[in-house]
């Protein structure tokens, strides 16, 4: 995997050489870089970055949107640029908004999602709009007082630019704040340029659909849990579905990936949020986001969330034992905070089951619930602040109700088609990928 994000290190290089930049320019590193102030590269450096090219293995390479700037940059040149993005959002190692400034594109304003600009904020925390100290740069927060870009915020901006890795879950907020980019730029007439990103979970399509009544913002449109797509093209179904408020449509540009299959293993090079900070996290997600849901903690207040699961209730039903506590910037106030939890330890779990049986686990979500002694509190969010809404989670006030009843996974699923089978086929329509 190394040579891996290597081998697309070097093609974005590549891509910048071919594009006219200079390899000698100085770019301002910032946000999650391996080494923060400025990098001055050398000609002999670009000499030597050109042998490598020529010595890299012929096999198949990925190169995201954001690494192929000449497929954009004429889009910026001469513009007010406004861009929604995170630590997630890098051309090759250096962050999107630093590397685009250093080639003289005029950003004007950034738009944070969940967690900020910076990633800082732990989940569900509000975040304020403030001025990034590094760039002085104001940033408007879009989980903060609002979550739609108000006429004011896109005031001075010609063109947007959204550049987030999502991990294709459909309560995985990201999603959430492109849908409404998406409407407040339709509405102001101002282009949209998606840098598209690969789905680490997008081998595999699988979930309840969502129904219209428990439309929130963890969960918008009529889609299952995991969607099987990547942010550009969810960005083309949301588009074509008329999905935008008044089926308006926006004016979109999707920069596609090169060399990338839904099929393919793809790890993150940067966590995509404070809690899906491994990539053993980032593929249990899907089955585990749904104990949120729940009196069961998923690992938060632990530097192992979505990875284990467990209550002090469970005492006597398994052996695996963590203890909560507050952590900075992941969970302040996680659920069983500083008490004594007994449950599962999934850091060893072979995921690649998730690809062979093309389906998220719901067994451990059963298995819980049966062995949990107080079953009317399982699904009691009033309980705490840190438990959601299962049926928002679900997309449906069903999947609670046949676990109550004790149905077996097979009936369970059964129940999720023939909605499931037409979204796979509506899909279809919007893969730029194989």
């Amino acid at each position: 995997m190394r040579r891996y994000i290597f081998s697309h290190m070097i093609k974005h290089l590549t891509s910048l050489l071919l594009g006219g930049v200079l390899l000698s320019q100085p770019v301002i590193s910032c946000g999650n870089t391996k080494q923060p102030g400025s990098v001055q590269q050398s000609d002999k450096a670009s000499s030597e970055i050109e042998a490598e090219v020529k010595n890299v293995s012929s096999e198949s390479t990925l190169l995201t949107g954001a690494d192929q700037t000449s497929e954009y940059l004429s889009d910026l040149k001469g513009k007010k640029v406004g861009m929604v993005v995170n630590p997630t959002s890098i051309i090759g190692n250096t962050h999107s908004v630093d590397s685009l400034r250093s080639l003289k594109i005029n950003i004007v304003k950034v738009f944070g999602p969940e967690h900020g600009f910076r990633g800082e904020a732990s989940a569900g925390a509000k975040v304020n709009s403030n001025i990034d100290g590094k760039t002085g740069l104001p940033v408007i927060s879009l989980y903060g007082s609002h979550y739609k870009p108000t006429v004011e915020d896109l005031e001075g901006i010609d063109i947007m630019v959204f550049d987030i890795q999502d991990v294709g879950v459909r309560f995985y907020t990201y999603i959430s704040t492109l849908h409404y980019i998406m409407e407040a730029c339709a509405e102001n007439k101002i282009k949209l340029i998606v840098l598209d990103r690969p789905n680490p979970n997008g081998f595999y399509v699988d979930g309840p659909v969502l129904e219209e009544k428990f439309k929130s913002f963890i969960g918008m449109h009529p889609i299952p849990i995991l969607h099987g797509m990547t942010i550009g093209e969810y960005a083309t179904m949301v588009n074509g579905e008329g999905w935008l408020k008044g089926k308006i449509k926006c004016d979109l540009k999707i920069v596609k990936l090169k060399g990338y299959n839904h099929d393919m293993d793809y790890t993150l090079p940067v966590k995509p949020s404070p809690n899906l900070n491994t990539q053993q996290s980032i593929l249990l997600y899907p089955s585990l986001c749904l104990f949120e849901g729940t009196i069961i903690s998923q690992g938060r207040g632990t530097h192992m969330p979505f990875q284990i699961l467990g209550s002090p209730a469970l005492k006597g039903k398994y052996d695996f034992t963590f203890t909560p506590v507050s952590i900075k910037g992941m969970s302040e106030t996680p659920l069983h905070q500083n008490q004594l939890c007994y449950g599962l330890d999934l850091r060893k779990y072979d995921t690649s089951v998730f690809k062979k049986t093309g389906q998220l686990n719901l067994s451990w979500l059963i298995d819980m619930y049966n062995a949990y002694p107080e079953k009317e509190k399982f699904f009691d969010f009033k309980q705490s602040k840190q438990i959601n809404n299962f049926n928002r989670l679900a997309g449906n006030d069903k999947l609670q109700k046949q676990i109550a009843s004790g149905l077996s996974e097979q009936e369970i699923r059964a129940s999720w088609e023939p909605e499931l089978s037409a979204f796979k086929e509506m899909r279809k329509k919007y893969l730029l990928y194989p």
